[in-house]
């Protein structure tokens, strides 16, 4: 008969390994620690080419002269279902005003957006 002691080192191992796994599932999905804000290049290739387009749309408009003191939305097109947004890090309150975010987003037509600060770096992807 298996001891108590046994037992409870048994369900204790059963439990910590399954926090790990958990961990580990959570950390290496794209699109969580795109929640928590944090970028991490290379984990997603759909997520990169997105920043990459974003970055290069943002110097492009930069070039040209665009005023990005008021964190616009960047463009509602990025690509289908994705926005790029403009905001200030730390962020303002006039970042949260609907005229300072993409339409598409705010209206549910996109569901993805990359947000970039006003030195085109990223802030956060969702």
């Amino acid at each position: 008969m298996v001891s108590r002691a046994k037992l409870l080192i048994l369900v204790l191992s059963v439990i910590a390994i399954v926090s790990l796994l958990i961990v580990y599932v959570h950390e290496t999905n794209p699109f969580n620690s795109a929640v928590r804000g944090t970028y991490k290049p290379g984990l997603s290739d759909e997520i990169d080419n997105m920043v990459g387009r974003a970055q290069k749309l943002y110097g492009d408009r930069k070039a040209i002269g665009i005023d990005f003191s008021t964190g616009p939305c960047l463009t509602n097109d990025l690509d289908q279902d994705w926005v790029a947004d403009l905001a200030h890090n730390p962020r303002q309150d006039l970042d949260d005003f609907p005229e300072n975010q993409c339409p598409a987003f705010i209206e549910g037509r996109a569901t993805h957006f990359v947000e970039l600060d006003l030195e085109g770096e990223v802030i956060r992807v969702k």
